[in-house]
């Protein structure tokens, strides 16, 4: 038998605890959610304080999307509470039976909503085709981290209020009156003890509200903020979608064409329909501007509907530049950087089971959305080319000279490398002098 050589110091010397089955710890209801708000909201900080607040109106924006909401309301309290209320079909205060007959008493839907994770109408594909909410986890990660959360539902010709307090039930389900109301209000004060900035930023909030509005066009977004009265009440509505939103952006630059333009189709993918919409413009300046949505959720890293958009316009553009014999000069290709120089564009999708890569849901990794996406656009800037001879010729020529300046600048910085090279004494490639360690 071979001894052992291992030294001592290979052997642990300090007395662990034991690890055995009382080191197991289950946590209870929204327990996790307070013990590590960061795998849920991102931060305890400033993005974490506005997630918080997001969650709460995306709930509204899935009502809308499903066609049953046209109208939000969000409200910054001076207490720094928020209230955030829709005019939508309202949170179901039936009886849960199932939930129910577990607990042995009787436990509506509000409790289930926004007391236990991964419980909501987003996983019924009846109830919601798409959300932005697919986790299940948003409004009841609010009720988690709020020291008080009072909720009012308005529904069944009642009004209906429910109290929580750290994620568990204070005031139980409870009829206040009659109502002619339809919807869900909801009122919020974040737990100081978990959340490090309790203060809300008005900017922040109102451009993600005014990004939603232009999101789901004709959507009325009411914003107001109670703290600081030079603040005008705020309606972002844009009758236009995306091509409100591409205006805005473009709107300090000088847009090569007036008009933007708009692309918009169903097809059927893996799990359901994916439908797309795409709004573009380009402008006088040199820089690309391409924002990129699923469900709403803004993917800052792009995924596979960016990749289906980038190829098509590459495609697209190169086919008419060829076909039309705009490029002079056969010694220059043009990229797709070329063709994006100057581009502004919102590409936005709705898929019913978006797979997001990461858990910020900043990438969409759904492989059958880029060749939907790639067919729409392909397809419909084909067919707008074609019909407006003059734009296309401008876009092109644009791409042609991005191209032209790309390859200017390729054969300016040779150059000039060479002449260092040269200046330096020392004579590029094979034409370097030879020198030997000992000459004679």
């Amino acid at each position: 038998m071979a001894n052992d050589t291992r030294s001592t110091e290979d052997t642990p010397t300090t007395e662990a605890k034991e690890y055995n089955a009382s080191s197991i710890t289950v946590l209870e209801g929204l327990q996790a959610v307070r013990e590590r708000p960061g795998m849920y909201i991102g931060d305890t900080g400033v993005s974490g304080l506005h997630q918080l607040v997001y969650e709460a109106v995306d709930n509204c924006i899935d009502e809308a999307m499903a066609g049953h909401c046209t109208a939000i309301y969000v409200i910054l309290h001076k207490d720094n509470s928020v209230t955030v209320e829709d005019n939508g079909r309202g949170i179901p205060v039936e009886k849960h039976e199932k939930e129910s007959i577990k607990r042995g008493r009787d436990v509506s839907a509000l409790e289930i909503v926004m007391t236990v994770l991964h419980a909501g109408g987003k996983f019924d594909k009846d109830t919601y085709k798409v959300s932005g909410g697919l986790h299940g986890v948003g409004v009841s990660c609010v009720c988690a981290l709020s020291k008080k959360m009072v909720v009012q539902v308005f529904k069944l010709g009642k009004t209906y209020e429910m109290e929580f307090a750290q994620g568990k039930v204070q005031r139980p389900l409870a009829v206040l009156g009659d109502t002619s109301k339809r919807g869900t209000k909801i009122t919020f004060w974040v737990d100081e003890t978990i959340m490090q900035v309790r203060e809300y930023d008005y900017d922040i909030l109102a451009k993600r509200l005014r990004e939603l509005a232009f999101l789901n066009k004709g959507i009325n977004i009411y914003f107001h903020d109670e703290r600081n009265d030079s603040k005008d009440d705020v309606n972002f509505c844009y009758t236009g979608g995306l091509l409100s939103f591409v205006a805005y952006l473009n709107e300090n630059k000088a847009p090569i064409f007036p008009t933007p333009v708009y692309f918009h189709g169903v097809r059927q993918g893996d799990d359901g329909p994916i439908e797309m919409e795409v709004a573009l413009q380009w402008n006088q300046t040199y820089v690309e501007n391409v924002y990129s949505f699923v469900n709403n959720i803004s993917t800052k890293h792009g995924g596979s509907h960016l990749t289906g958009f980038s190829t098509a316009l590459t495609r697209v553009l190169n086919s008419y530049i060829k076909s039309h014999n705009l490029l002079k000069s056969d010694k220059i290709s043009i990229s797709g950087e070329d063709m994006r120089e100057g581009l502004t564009a919102v590409v936005s999708v709705k898929v019913a089971n978006p797979q997001f890569e990461g858990q910020t849901k900043q990438r969409l990794g759904n492989s059958d959305v880029a060749s939907v996406v790639q067919q729409i656009v392909g397809e419909e800037l084909t067919i707008f080319l074609d019909e407006n001879p003059a734009i296309a010729k401008m876009i092109s020529e644009k791409a042609i000279i991005s191209a032209q300046a790309r390859e200017a600048a390729r054969k300016a910085r040779e150059l000039t490398l060479r002449k260092s090279a040269l200046d330096s004494g020392r004579l590029p490639g094979k034409l370097t002098d030879c020198q030997e360690k000992n000459p004679e």
